[in-house]
Order: C-alpha cells, then sequence, then structure tokens
C-alpha cells in the first residue's frame, strides 16, 4: 500500500526562518505531531500525513501566525512554576473561552480514561506525569510546555486543567498561547485515532 504524505509550504520568510532555527537548535523541529523543516519552509503531519484540508487549515489559521510571533519572542527560561491560563498576561479576559475550546473537550475525551491522556500525549512526544488521575507535559513549542492535568470522571464529572510555565508568556502573546492549548488539544483527540 502506497501512502501520500501532504506536505504544506508555509512560506514564512527568511528572517522568520532563520529566527526558528535559533529557537529550535535544529533545521527539521517535530511539535505537536507536526515536522517542521525549516531548511525549505514545509511542514508534514505525521498524525494523518494524507490529509491535506484538515492539516492546510490548522497550518494557515493556527500554525503559521503562532510560528511568526514565536519567532519574535523573547525566550525565557523556564521557572518550573505552572499557572492556569487564567493566569497569564490578559488571560482571565478570554479564560471561558479557553475552557470551552480547550479543557471541557479534553474532558471529554478523556474523562472517562484519564490514564489514557499520557499514552495519547507520546504521539505528540509528550512525557506521562504523576499528578492527578492522568497527566501529561507536552512541549508545544520548544521552551513552551504544557501541563495537562485530568481527574477522571464519578459522581462530579470529569474535570481538568492545562497548566502553562509562568515563562511562556516572554515566548508569545496570551492569545497566541491560548491558540497553542486548543491546538495542543485537537492534536491530542487526532492522535487517538492512533492509540
Amino acid at each position: 500500500m502506497v501512502v501520500v504524505v501532504y506536505v504544506i509550504r508555509l512560506n514564512l520568510d527568511t528572517q522568520t526562518l532563520t529566527r526558528l532555527k535559533h529557537l529550535t537548535e535544529t533545521g527539521c523541529y517535530e511539535f505537536l505531531g507536526f515536522t517542521l523543516n525549516l531548511e525549505d519552509s514545509t511542514i508534514i503531519d505525521n498524525l494523518n500525513p494524507s490529509a491535506q484540508k484538515l492539516s492546510e487549515a490548522l497550518v494557515v489559521k493556527l500554525i503559521v501566525p503562532m510560528l511568526t510571533h514565536y519567532a519574535i519572542g523573547t525566550p525565557l527560561p523556564l521557572t518550573g512554576r505552572l499557572i492556569k491560563f487564567k493566569d497569564l498576561p490578559g488571560g482571565y479576559a478570554y479564560d471561558v473561552a479557553f475552557n470551552n475550546r480547550a479543557v471541557k473537550p479534553l474532558e471529554q475525551v478523556f474523562g472517562e480514561n484519564p490514564a489514557w491522556l499520557a499514552e495519547v500525549a507520546e504521539f505528540l512526544g509528550g512525557r506521562r506525569l504523576s499528578l492527578g488521575d492522568g497527566s501529561a507535559e507536552i512541549s508545544a513549542l520548544r521552551g513552551i510546555p504544557l501541563t495537562f492535568i485530568l481527574y477522571g470522571s464519578d459522581e462530579f464529572g470529569a474535570s481538568a486543567n492545562i497548566l502553562y510555565d509562568e515563562s511562556a508568556s516572554g515566548f508569545l502573546p496570551t492569545e497566541d498561547l491560548a491558540v497553542q492549548g486548543e491546538l495542543a488539544v485537537l492534536r491530542l483527540i487526532e492522535a487517538t485515532k492512533k492509540a
């Protein structure tokens, strides 16, 4: 069986590509189940390599703007202090939307089986943590780990949280960090098809 791999051209300018190479310390960078080739400005969806329409929509609407902003951000060392989205600069104003777009889907998909979260996160380069009933850390972009914590369904229903290192706002504006959290959850849900 022949598998067609759909490669999407990002059309990032030379300065952005150079800065991304510096930030990622490589010419070929993997994040959230994508492989980003910084030599020729292309990206491949490793979770679904032949999905042209879904991948292209994600790239054009979410990934290109996020990478462009990431390239001009101010990298900060990780602090090790995890904070909720609402505690990011200006995050409180977008917290309800973030919860509806990222946290609730996480609860719905993994709430019945919280331990599955860590298994699925491995498809995105994530690592298992020992928080809650199920948890994982995924590097959404170099220097910006996302911590997913899930408490399973019981009489009150599942609950989840997505935490950021306090340094995340140096890399990206809060709006992009929201997009990053939403994208990571979309990719986790897509990765369930592989598990």
